[in-house]
């Protein structure tokens, strides 16, 4: 039987293949700077011609950008897919609130489900880090910090969650999110006894994913978000019935 030789790999490949693993788990992300070439290639422990070659093939992928002078950036391009104008449609429309709702619906309580079966001490870490900022944020009575902390903390969770597809998803809709959410507190801070319950909700969702439960933390991420969703509907039922009562007052006084 012949055997065929194994090829050893080019060190210009091995590095491009680095490259791209530290771009797609989220290492690298997009619009960021790279070390300088030397420090890099001092990193990876290889020559900077071979770095500079696998720079080149990312560069031409579209993976990295070259600025004359400036640096090696990821390519800031790599989520305009997930970023264009019809998101501001989707936020300037009331209907489609309620549309991503149900769709947070699916992406945060998978992502429970695999935080609490997968996460790593290190991510649990930075999941109650997230939920700390929370309660610090509220204290300024800031919302829009506090949708952007939120978001975060959702954010760790679909990181833990181990799951590439998930966290790129989520990662390129952080604008979106974070209008939803700002949106929802501004709703909801006319009833200030909501607060305690979406806090409550919120130590459930992180206990079940710390105690390991992917079951229970996908059912406590379900149950916060209908019950933001059933509270929001309510809300609007009750301004509709105070703008009928509005108008019939002010055809009486006509």
């Amino acid at each position: 039987m012949a055997y065929q030789k194994i090829k050893q790999p080019k060190i210009a490949d091995v590095i491009e293949a680095q490259l791209e693993s530290m771009i797609l788990e989220g290492s690298l992300n997009p619009g960021q700077k790279l070390p300088p070439e030397r420090e890099l290639a001092k990193q990876f422990d290889v020559s900077r011609p071979s770095l500079r070659e696998a720079i080149q093939r990312l560069e031409a992928r579209g993976l990295l950008t070259r600025r004359h002078g400036g640096g090696t950036f990821v390519g800031a391009e790599l989520r305009q897919g997930l970023t264009d104008p019809l998101y501001d449609l989707l936020n300037s429309t009331p209907e489609s609130q309620y549309d991503l709702l149900e769709f947070r619906h699916a992406l945060e309580g998978i992502s429970a489900f695999y935080a609490a079966l997968r996460g790593t001490e290190t991510d649990f870490e930075q999941i109650r880090q997230t939920f700390s900022n929370i309660e610090q944020v509220q204290l300024n009575q800031d919302l829009e910090a506090e949708a952007k902390v939120v978001v975060a903390f959702y954010l760790a969770i679909v990181e833990a969650s181990h799951n590439l597809v998930l966290m790129h998803l989520m990662r390129g809709l952080l604008p979106l999110l974070e209008q939803n959410v700002l949106h929802n507190l501004e709703q909801l801070q006319r009833r200030p006894e909501i607060t305690e319950a979406i806090r409550e909700h919120r130590k459930m969702l992180l206990d079940a994913i710390l105690g390991k439960a992917p079951k229970k933390a996908r059912d406590a991420s379900d149950r916060h978000l209908v019950f933001i969703e059933e509270t929001l509907l309510e809300i609007s039922r009750e301004e509709n019935r105070l703008e009928r009562s509005l108008r019939r007052i002010q055809q009486i006084k006509e």
